[in-house]
């Protein structure tokens, strides 16, 4: 429970520590006065986002801090969970700055926005005015429904399922999609890839083909030109190397009288013999070379369809050919096994889909065996608040699809009156009504939680005379298995408090302040008549007070 809350330089506060007490306590004021101030900076401790405008001197940091009992609460876990140290007085302190950044500390130790939220919500219950409006909610009715039927575990682990669920049928879809495009480009993939594939590409030099082309399609002149060079060479009149010879046979007869025509003569006939290769060489070549116009053509139509090739990919070799020709085989070969992946996704996750159905269907039964226990608990408490005629109906309705808490939508029937209809509770519901039907909902709550403390914020809204001061008994019954604090502006739910607080704001000299502090037996009489009968005190304003007090 909360034992001590310090707020400095927050909204109107300067500095304000405040000491509560377990059991059932109140806090009343003017409207202005600053109670919501005080339910901000509890949730500015707790972890709910807050503004750099709610710092009073902005010269100076803003401080919340709140010292629990929780040594009840099996909370270690959580501790040792977040690496915190345990201690049964826990210590939580919020800092912010003009600059909007804020700090949080856990018994002295640093932690984030997040575990201090998750933290707050198993301290405290904070229960505002617009909160009513959660009725309104499926998910909030469902939520009740849950936390009566204790499903917690239950439907955390339905939504780890759901969510692995919802991430396999998201990647099938995915699959799906992609293969259905891919399949639309089939026959265009099966088209070129057979295209390449025919033309052979891996077993064809582009080069040669072009060089060969080149031969054939000068195939004639080639041939006369070499003959031309044989007969110059060879010819059966003068001929070149006829002429070497007799130079060599010229040089050779006067070696021995002219030393220096020995050299000529080696040079000549070396030159000889190159020559005589030479022109072997060139027979053999001459004879190599065919004049062939079938093969022409072949070779001209072998690189007409690589130039066409090239020309459609956009590439300028055999070689990037060869590159589309893998890449479409490799997408045909994806496309005819994605087929197989889609199958085997299907199966997982329409086992998934059993699984969820099987869990949805047994957290549905659970529910819905409490859900007697609901009507007949709230329809009880309702009538001891002023409705005897009420009816409740915990009414479920099973959806197609699943959500991440199975396979329920859930609505709160309602009638007050005895020849109404039930309805859906928000539309037909008055706001004192309301205000009731959530007293009792969180009554019937706090006899199954194991929270430390709630809040209500004015909770008796919409009601008066008779019926708060049952609502005010409700919630000093609850104050008898945990600690409740209720903002109030009625006597006689004021009157109910074991502990009861004022908040009140004082002028200064330069500036306008709030302040709250726990009230006498002697103040508490005075305030309580206030409350009865305004400004004017009166004796039997007084009395009244002292019989509220005395009840």
């Amino acid at each position: 429970m909360l034992k001590t809350l310090s707020v400095e330089n927050y909204a109107l506060i300067d500095r304000s520590v405040i000491d509560f007490f377990g059991g059932f306590s109140v806090i009343t004021g003017e409207t202005g006065a600053g109670k919501s101030i005080i339910l901000g900076a509890l949730n500015m401790l707790l972890g709910q986002r807050t503004d750099s405008k709610v710092i009073k001197n902005q010269d100076k940091k803003c401080v919340v801090e709140g010292v629990f009992d929780i040594s009840k609460y099996g909370l270690a876990t959580f501790f040792e969970d977040n690496e915190l140290d345990y201690d049964d007085e826990c210590v939580i302190r919020r800092e912010l700055n003009a600059n909007g950044k804020s700090r949080a500390f856990v018994n002295d130790t640093p932690v984030t926005v997040s575990v201090l939220k998750d933290l707050g919500v198993k301290l405290i219950d904070i229960h505002s005015q617009h909160q009513n409006l959660l009725l309104n909610d499926a998910n909030f009715q469902l939520g009740v429904v849950d936390a009566v039927a204790e499903n917690k575990q239950s439907v955390l682990e339905f939504r780890s399922k759901f969510l692995a669920y919802k991430k396999e049928l998201s990647e099938l879809e995915v699959l799906k999609a992609e293969a259905a495009k891919a399949e639309a480009d089939r026959e265009f993939m099966e088209f070129q890839y057979s295209q390449l594939k025919e033309a052979g590409l891996e077993e064809c030099s582009q080069q040669d083909l072009e060089e060969e082309q080149k031969v054939l399609a000068n195939a004639e002149n080639i041939k006369n030109v070499l003959s031309q060079v044989l007969w110059l060479l060879n010819g059966d009149d003068a001929n070149v190397n006829k002429t070497l010879k007799d130079c060599l046979s010229s040089l050779t007869s006067i070696q021995e009288s002219f030393a220096k025509a020995t050299p000529f003569a080696e040079r000549i006939e070396s030159c000889f013999v190159d020559l005589k290769d030479l022109a072997r060489e060139l027979d053999v070549i001459q004879n190599d070379v065919a004049d062939d116009p079938q093969r022409l053509e072949l070779v001209n139509a072998k690189l007409d369809v690589i130039y066409t090739l090239e020309r459609k990919h956009g590439v300028d070799s055999v070689e990037g050919l060869v590159e589309k020709l893998k890449y479409f085989e490799s997408q045909l070969s994806v496309l005819n096994s994605s087929g197989e992946e889609i199958e085997r996704r299907s199966a997982l996750v329409a086992s998934l889909r059993t699984e969820l159905e099987v869990e949805a269907g047994r957290i549905s039964e659970i529910r819905q065996g409490k859900a007697e226990f609901i009507e007949s608990e709230l329809v009880s408490l309702l009538k001891s608040l002023g409705m005897p005629n009420a009816k409740l109906k915990v009414d479920f309705r099973k959806l197609d699809n699943f959500t991440a808490t199975g396979q329920d939508e859930v609505s709160f029937l309602f009638s007050a009156n005895k020849d109404a209809q039930l309805q859906p509770i928000a539309s037909i519901a008055s706001g004192g009504e309301i205000s009731r039907v959530m007293l009792s909902l969180k009554s019937v709550l706090s006899k199954l939680s194991n929270l430390p403390a709630i809040i209500f914020d004015e909770i008796d809204t919409g009601v008066s005379g008779d019926i708060a001061d049952r609502m005010g008994d409700i919630m000093k019954m609850m104050g008898e298995e945990m600690q409740v604090v209720s903002i109030t502006h009625l006597p006689q739910i004021a009157s109910k408090g074991k502990a009861h607080y004022k908040v009140f704001k004082v002028d200064t000299d330069d500036a306008t302040v709030s302040n709250i502090k726990r009230l006498t037996d002697e103040e508490r009489v005075r305030e309580i008549a206030q409350m009865v009968s305004g400004s004017d005190l009166t004796d039997a304003a007084i009395e009244n007070a002292k019989a509220l007090l005395n009840r």
